[in-house]
């Protein structure tokens, strides 16, 4: 099943930074991206900007989170609470990876995104999964002895 995990940034270009090393371990066949999305939201700008990397799914529940769509996106996750917590969160200066994934080597994405800064802003797996999720990359934060 493909996991929906949504990634909140501090700066407007860490979701893609953060991209790019995704894109870096499907290469290396240690995490099967099925689709990703960007929003982020430079100082200064007016809103959010989007860009879509496979197809516009992403796009579509992103722009539901900021417009008034939002029923059709609940088998994926988003919800009208998932679509509040959203509007909260990603403010000026802040970006946010969106991801549809499969088949992730956990341990080693782990790895490869531990030096990156953010928070498991949601995700649709079940919560001892995402508790699992959250404590391998609270983990990885920690300094190395």
């Amino acid at each position: 099943m493909a996991t929906v995990t949504v990634l909140k940034f501090s700066s407007p270009e860490g979701a893609a930074d953060a991209l790019s090393v995704v894109q870096s371990l499907q290469k290396d066949r240690l995490i099967k991206l099925i689709d990703a999305a960007i929003v982020s939201w430079p100082v200064g700008a007016n809103g959010p900007s989007t860009k879509p990397l496979v197809t516009p799914l992403l796009v579509t529940a992103i722009r539901a989170a900021f417009g008034a769509l939002g029923d059709a996106y609940r088998d994926y996750g988003i919800d009208d609470e998932f679509i509040d917590q959203m509007r909260r969160e990603v403010r000026e200066g802040t970006s946010a990876l969106f991801l549809m994934t499969d088949d992730a080597v956990l341990d080693r994405v782990v790895e490869a995104m531990r030096d990156l800064q953010f928070e498991i802003f949601a995700t649709n797996l079940s919560a001892e999964q995402e508790q699992r999720l959250r404590d391998a990359f609270s983990e990885a934060e920690k300094p190395r002895r």
